[in-house]
């Protein structure tokens, strides 16, 4: 396999700050010699921890790119101790399309990892990623929201590792966070992710959803901006005092988190985000739309818990995952 055909603008191990961009030649109908360039910008001073904070891995998800490129505009490198890349917009196509997926070639970046030297152009990126820039990193933020078809609590999130020290270490950070709410996550399906590439080589991970709708909120952004600078503060790398607020521990003990639509059709919600559900519980009914006088299919709680994700647009396909469940854990 061929060494990765992507650059950098910028010198990775330079003092001081930097402004440039990920350089990916891309060769297509409007620009036959053309190159997609992704922002990125450095900081390092000293030695010290480096952070790796990504946004815009799917391309129609906001909080995250808003955190970061203030963050780029504005952090200094004598408030730091270490290194810090900032890369907003991880799929730019994606984003620039507002789009999960890159109109480039399909790609969804958060399910081609460890991605091709040679491949596409959205494996290559996650090639990059994957040789280049995570082994560097000792935290790694990934910035998540609903996009187009999913609203959720603002969470911070962890996984559940079997490396009861990295599993610490993830945990301490996403608590450092200090999102309105902090889950132990699990996946429909880990394979291919961002996440899982990072963890498997070691490093502190931790990852978010706020909000949804393709769009944003105050309140959310808001979160994507405090919880971002708390983590910094934390891990050693940035000067100052953390903020902090209440945060609810949640976990996902299992697969009855999620809840699928097994017909289309036009779905009524019966319960709102942060609803506190028992088994059995009608989440939502799903009416069909090529007939009229037929009774809804009801999507029930499969367990007993608070609802943290919901459906956005007003119309299901079968299979859509219509509703996510979580447990809340008290401290005792």
């Amino acid at each position: 396999m061929r060494e990765t055909s992507m650059t950098t603008s910028v010198d990775l191990d330079a003092e001081g700050v930097q402004h440039g961009h990920l350089i990916l030649p891309h060769s297509r109908d409007d620009s036959a010699w053309g190159s997609l360039q992704i922002p990125i910008t450095v900081l390092r001073n000293g030695k010290g921890p480096t952070a790796l904070l990504t946004g815009g891995n799917h391309g129609d998800e906001y909080e995250g790119p808003l955190a970061l490129v203030d963050l780029a505009a504005t952090l200094a490198p004598e408030q730091i101790t270490g290194c810090v890349i900032i890369i907003p917009f991880m799929n730019l196509p994606a984003f620039r399309a507002g789009s999960r997926t890159s109109p480039f070639d399909g790609g969804n970046m958060n399910r081609i990892f460890p991605g091709r030297s040679d491949g596409t152009p959205s494996e290559k990126i996650a090639d990059y990623f994957q040789r280049y820039l995570l082994p560097r990193a000792d935290v790694v933020l990934d910035f998540h929201s609903g996009g187009r078809s999913l609203d959720f609590l603002p969470f911070a999130a962890c996984h559940i590792l079997d490396d009861a020290a990295q599993f610490a270490r993830c945990r301490a950070a996403r608590d450092a966070f200090n999102a309105p709410f902090s889950l132990e996550m699990r996946e429909i399906d880990a394979v291919g992710m961002y996440d899982d590439a990072a963890e498997a080589l070691g490093k502190t991970f931790v990852t978010t959803e706020l909000g949804g709708g393709a769009s944003t909120t105050p309140e959310t952004v808001s979160i994507a901006r405090k919880g971002m600078r708390n983590l910094l503060i934390h891990e050693g790398i940035l000067d100052g005092t953390p903020e902090r607020a209440p945060s609810r521990s949640l976990i996902q003990p299992g697969d009855d988190c999620f809840h699928f639509a097994s017909d289309g059709g036009m779905i009524e919600y019966m319960a709102t985000l942060g609803s506190e559900l028992r088994r059995g519980d009608v989440i939502a009914r799903i009416w069909e739309t090529g007939h009229t006088g037929r009774a809804p299919q009801e999507i029930s709680a499969k367990m007993s818990g608070l609802l943290i994700a919901r459906h956005f647009p007003g119309l299901v396909q079968q299979g859509d995952c219509v509703a996510v469940m979580a447990v809340e854990v008290f401290e005792t």
